[in-house]
């Protein structure tokens, strides 16, 4: 269990948001999948019409360079520093597709793993949803405190600000 727990949390990190989708780059699957980038590349290219731009698009220029100071250098990504063509990132449907077309063993094995850590993600960011409205909830109860507390302060506040009696001398006189 503590082998896919960090496989799925090893997925999980190579999970980018791009114009508000969830996705992963061609290099970090082809990695996985244990092929070439441009094999991968290649296989897209063939079945192109497997893959509509809701399961799979091509960063633009600006995008890749704020992937490149969000993770790094291209060197990390196994690209050198100078890229001639722009990568690929799949969205969650478009790495279920890729399985039928590398069509593969180890491309099941990596798509089960890749939806599992998808599905994961989503379980993650539903509790955080929930955990944002119990917050709300606590917020909206304490907001009503807030003004009984900010009136007392303020009651205490003008108690202490009202100037005292001048007063006399100590001691007793007659």
């Amino acid at each position: 269990m503590k082998t896919e727990q960090l496989q799925t949390q090893k997925i999980a990190a190579s999970i980018h948001l791009v114009r508000s989708h969830k996705v992963m780059l061609d290099t970090d699957l082809a990695r996985m999948y244990g092929v070439e980038t441009k094999y991968l590349k290649r296989q897209v290219n063939r079945n192109r019409e497997r893959f509509p731009s809701d399961f799979m698009f091509t960063l633009r220029k600006h995008e890749v360079m704020r992937l490149r100071c969000q993770i790094g250098t291209l060197d990390r990504l196994g690209r050198g520093k100078h890229t001639k063509y722009l990568p690929y990132v799949f969205t969650e449907h478009g790495i279920l597709m890729l399985s039928s077309v590398l069509n593969s063993p180890r491309a099941v094995q990596v798509n089960i793993a890749i939806t599992r850590a998808f599905v994961r993600l989503r379980e993650i960011l539903s509790t955080n949803k929930d955990l944002a409205h119990k917050f709300l909830e606590l917020e909206r109860r304490v907001g009503d405190h807030d003004d009984a507390i900010r009136n007392i302060i303020l009651t205490i506040r003008k108690m202490l600000d009202q100037p005292s009696k001048p007063k006399g001398p100590i001691g007793f006189h007659p």
